[in-house]
């Protein structure tokens, strides 16, 4: 069972997530703050991380757990275009996702970060 950090402001889509995640230990954040202090309680193996948040951004999010776990796994998902994805990236995600998710995608990179 692998731990997953869902931050995501919207809240049918982080329930969304968090069904399709059944199974695996959840913790939910829908601001950027919340979810650097939710990473660094729990340190989970994969993030998924909305980058247009409240309070503090996704890719300021990003950098500060970075900055916390260099070897953090963070999964950036967007609706936006392909500059803030390349910014994410810069921030230190492994990878963007642009919404809508496919969730056989979505499953996959998860499957393959739990794993590294």
């Amino acid at each position: 069972m692998s731990k997953i950090l869902i931050v995501e402001d919207y809240k049918d889509l982080s329930e969304f997530y968090q069904e399709f995640l059944e199974g695996d230990t959840l913790f939910t954040a829908s601001d950027g703050e919340a979810a650097v202090a939710l990473y660094k309680e729990h340190k989970p193996d994969v993030v998924l991380m909305d980058l247009k948040l409240p309070k503090k951004s996704g890719i300021d999010a990003t950098k500060e757990i970075i900055q916390f776990d260099s070897k953090a796994k963070i999964i950036a998902i967007t609706a936006y275009g392909s500059t803030i994805g390349s910014k994410a990236l810069e921030a230190g995600a492994k990878e963007v996702l642009r919404k809508p998710v496919r969730f056989n995608e979505l499953k996959e990179i998860i499957a393959k970060y739990k794993s590294i």
